[in-house]
C-alpha cells in the first residue's frame, strides 16, 4: 500500500475475509505510505481485525527502496512469513472473494511442478468513462487470449503482479524479489520459468480491481508497463539464450514472441505505421501502401482485440484511435527501457479513487480549477497539429483518401492533448 486512503478498508477487509483455517493463514499488510494520517488509519484497521481474532501483521519500512519489490522482499524476511508454504499477493485495490484460496491452493497442492497460479482481473469501475471502457477492451484481450494461450500451451505467460499465488519454494529458487526494473512481477516470472517451474492461469476466477480513470495516472502506468519489459529484455536476453532447462522452442518463444514482438515491436510498429508512414505518404503520391497493409491486416487485428469485450464493440473505432495515440507514449517508454535513460526506474504509484460514485458526486458539486500546464500535453499537441496539416494537404491534393483517417486521428491527439478523457478530479 502507498497512501491508499480510498481503498484500504475494502482490500484489508477482503483479505481478512478469505475462507481458510485461521491457524493456517497470515495476513500481511505492507504499507509504504508517507502520509502519517493514512498510516494511522491503516494501522487502526489492522488492529480492528486483529481484535476479531485475525492473524494480521501491519508492516512498515523507514524508506521506499525498491518500491513494490522492496516492500515484498522485506515482508518475506519475517519469521512468520518464512514458515508459510504459499504467498498470495494483492495490490491495494484488489478485493478477492472469500473462496479465492479454495479455488487456487489445490492446484499447487496436487501438482508439485506448479510455481504460480494466476487469477483474472475483474474491473469494478469499467463503466466510469470512455478511458476505463477502452482499458477494459485491451485487458480483456490480454487475459482471454495472451494469458489463456500461454497457460493452455504450457508456454510462458507473465505474472500480473497481483491476484496470484506463488509457491514459496519457486519464489526462493528464482532468487526472490528484485528491484532492478519496474516490472518486478515479470522479472520473477521469467527467472522462475528458467528454473523449470510451471504456471497456471485460471480465467474463471476473477478478482475485483480498479482501472485508472485519470489520464495522467494511466499515462504513468503505461510508461512503467512499457519501459519495464524492454529494460528486462535488455537485462535477461543472454540469460534466456544460455539457459539449459528450457527447450530451444520455449526459449525462442520467450525471447521473440513474448518480449521482442509483444513488448517492443508492437508499440514501435503501431506508432511508425499509423503516425509516421501513413501521414508521410500524403506528400509522396508515387508511394502507395497496399490495401492489405492499410485495411485488411489492421482490421483483422482490431477485430481480434475487440472480440474479447463484445459489449464495447461499438467503441472499436475510438479504441483504435486511442491506442494509436498511446503508442507514441509507449514507444518512447520502450526506448527509455532499452537504452536505460533517465526515467528507466521511474515509479509513480497508480492513484486509486475507490467508489466511483462518490467521486462523481464530489466533482459535480465542485468547480473545476486547472492550471493550463497540467492540462496540455505538448507532444500530443505537436502530433495533433502535424496530422491535421497532413489531413488538409491530402484533402486538397491526395488521391488515396487518407484524410478521413488523418482527421480522426488528429482529433484524437487534440482530445488527449487537453486531457479531455477520463474522470476529472478537482485540485481542491
Amino acid at each position: 500500500m502507498f497512501n491508499e486512503r480510498e481503498v484500504y478498508q475494502l482490500s484489508i477487509g477482503a483479505a481478512c475475509g478469505l475462507s481458510w483455517p485461521s491457524d493456517r493463514i497470515v495476513i500481511q499488510v505492507l504499507d509504504d505510505s508517507t502520509d502519517p494520517l493514512i498510516k494511522g488509519m491503516v494501522e487502526m484497521e489492522c488492529q480492528s481485525w486483529k481484535s476479531k481474532g485475525v492473524n494480521i501483521h501491519y508492516q512498515v519500512r523507514d524508506n521506499r527502496k525498491g518500491y513494490k519489490a522492496g516492500a515484498l522482499k522485506e515482508g518475506l524476511k519475517h519469521d512468520y512469513a518464512k514458515q508459510c508454504e504459499y504467498v498470495v499477493i494483492f495490490d491495494a485495490d484488489f478485493q478477492p472473494e472469500p473462496d479465492f484460496l479454495t479455488r487456487t491452493i489445490p492446484f499447487l497442492h496436487h501438482n508439485s511442478e506448479l510455481g504460480l497460479v494466476q487469477a483474472r482481473w475483474k474491473f469494478a469501475n469499467s463503466n466510469d468513462c470512455l478511458l476505463t471502457r477502452m482499458q477494459e477492451m485491451s485487458l480483456d484481450y490480454h487475459f482471454k487470449v495472451e494469458q489463456e494461450f500461454g497457460s493452455i500451451t504450457h508456454a510462458f505467460f507473465g505474472f500480473n503482479g497481483t491476484a496470484g499465488v506463488w509457491r514459496m519454494a519457486a519464489l526462493d529458487e528464482a532468487g526472490g524479489w528484485k528491484d532492478r526494473t519496474t516490472v518486478e512481477d515479470m522479472d520473477l516470472a521469467v527467472r522462475a520459468t528458467l528454473k523449470g517451474w510451471k504456471f497456471l492461469y485460471v480465467g474463471s476466477l476473477m478478482v475485483k480491481s480498479e482501472l485508472p480513470s485519470l489520464l495522467k495516472t494511466y499515462r504513468y502506468q503505461q510508461h512503467r508497463w512499457s519501459c519495464g519489459p524492454a529494460n528486462l529484455f535488455r537485462k535477461m536476453a543472454l540469460d534466456i539464450l544460455r539457459n539449459t532447462v528450457l527447450t530451444w522452442r520455449n526459449r525462442l518463444y520467450l525471447l521473440y514472441s513474448f518480449f521482442f514482438v509483444r513488448k517492443i515491436l508492437a508499440h514501435t510498429v503501431t506508432f511508425s505505421f499509423y503516425i509516421v508512414v501513413i501521414p508521410a505518404t500524403v506528400f509522396m503520391p508515387e508511394v502507395m501502401i497496399p490495401q492489405w497493409g492499410t485495411i485488411y491486416i489492421p482490421t483483422i487485428i482490431t477485430l481480434l482485440n475487440a472480440v474479447g469485450t463484445p459489449r464495447s464493440f461499438y467503441l472499436v473505432v475510438f479504441w483504435v484511435l486511442f491506442e494509436n495515440v498511446m503508442s507514441l507514449h509507449r514507444t518512447k517508454a520502450t526506448f527509455v527501457g532499452l537504452f536505460e535513460t533517465q526515467r528507466v526506474n521511474e515509479w509513480v504509484v497508480t492513484e486509486k479513487l475507490g467508489d466511483a460514485s462518490k467521486v462523481k458526486a464530489t466533482t459535480q458539486q465542485r468547480r473545476f480549477r486547472f492550471k493550463i500546464g497540467e492540462r496540455i500535453l505538448v507532444l500530443e499537441l505537436f502530433m495533433g497539429i502535424v496530422l491535421f496539416g497532413c489531413a488538409c494537404y491530402d484533402f486538397a491534393y491526395g488521391k488515396y483518401h487518407y484524410y478521413v483517417y488523418l482527421f480522426l486521428q488528429s482529433i484524437a491527439f487534440i482530445i488527449m492533448e487537453f486531457s479531455y478523457i477520463g474522470t476529472q478530479v478537482p485540485n481542491s
